[in-house]
This record gives C-alpha cells, structure tokens and sequence, in this order.
C-alpha cells in the first residue's frame, strides 16, 4: 500500500486525476460496468462539476453515495439527491443507500475526512472496524452536526477497502496533518483505522 499527499492541487486537476483513474478502469472492465463510491458534503461537486464536463462514460458507471442522512431525495441535506441532480443527467446509475443493499467492488473508493478524523458517517462513536461482518449500517453520529441532525447510512470500513484506489480530498493545513498522522499511525481516529487496513494505492489531495 502506498500513500500520496498532493498539495495544492485545484478542483480541474483532481478532476483530471479522477478521469484517469475512471477511464483506466473502464479499459479494465472490458466492457463491463464499474462502480464507484462518492462523498456528500460541499468540496466533491465542484471536482464533480468539472468532471461531468470530460470525456468520461457515465453510462457504464454506478454511483454510490459513501453515506447519507436519512431524509427524502429533494432534502437539501440528501447527498443522493444533490449527486443524482448532477450525475444522472451525464448517464451515471445512481444507488440510494437503503437496508439490505450489498456494497459491490468498487473502482474508486472517493472520501472526505473530518476535522475529528471521521469517513464517510463513520464518527469516532461508532468505533468502525476493518473487520465489521457489515456493509452498510445505520448510524447515529455522536454528537449530531447541528447543520445535519440526521441518522444516517454509511458504507463500512469493509466496504471501502473492496475497491482499487482510495482517493480523498482533505483540504487544510489541520486536515492535511491529521491525515498524514493517520497515514503514519499515530491516532486511532476512523480515518487511521481505514489507512491502516488498506492495501490499494491512496491518493490524498491536501
């Protein structure tokens, strides 16, 4: 496993990075669709926006939320809803989080990182571990963020580890030195957790 932090790097150059990464796995796939995994939040729809403008085939991609607060689809704290609203429109499969549903292989495993280490809904709460039996759970972060005060779906620490690459976009210099702590072992925090159990390349945009 190795890790890469990337400095400075501006929404169209991460979003040529994620191109590449995509198209290269498309040629893997022969033919076959692939599935990636996406965070909510502000900073990915940007990149997301100067994505959707390339060259790449939504058509043969499915997306999926990394988590989501538990609302309707036209709440304006619905990550699906803002990721479809960008991304159907371009071709790509949208998959709601819902129980039951069975995380696949995914390509890219995409994720933003809190100020107190947390990925995806993974909160230091929840104690995630990279040997939860599930994929998905239900989660009721600890403290509830004021601006989101939902339960939510998340992806597991499994579920992010079944993929080729992790990639996150962490901006910051607080962010940038608690991932490189993570990186380097020296907390428990979630984020920590998932680097220490990972063996695909990680790319870290800082």
């Amino acid at each position: 496993m190795s890790i890469a932090i990337i400095d400075g790097a501006a929404d169209g150059a991460i979003a040529a990075w994620v191109a590449e990464c995509l198209e290269a796995a498309l040629a893997r796939a022969g033919g076959q669709d692939i599935a990636i995994t996406i965070p909510g939040g502000s900073s990915p729809f940007p990149i997301l926006a100067e994505l959707v403008r390339g060259g790449v085939d939504w058509s043969r991609i499915a997306v999926w939320p990394g988590d989501d607060r538990i609302v309707p689809e036209d709440h304006p704290a619905s990550n699906v809803g803002r990721i479809r609203a960008l991304l159907e429109p371009a071709g790509a499969r949208i998959v709601p989080l819902a129980e039951g549903l069975v995380p696949p292989h995914f390509a890219l495993a995409w994720l933003g990182m809190g100020a107190d280490g947390h990925i995806a809904s993974l909160f230091p709460n929840t104690d995630p571990r990279p040997d939860d039996p599930q994929r998905l759970r239900r989660l009721t972060p600890d403290p509830l963020p004021p601006e989101a005060p939902f339960d939510r779906f998340s992806l597991t620490i499994p579920a992010l580890l079944d993929s080729d690459a992790l990639l996150f976009v962490a901006r910051g210099t607080d962010k940038r030195a608690l991932f490189a702590a993570a990186a380097a072992g020296e907390h428990d925090l979630p984020v920590a957790r998932l680097l220490g159990a990972a063996r695909q390349p990680v790319t870290c945009f800082a």
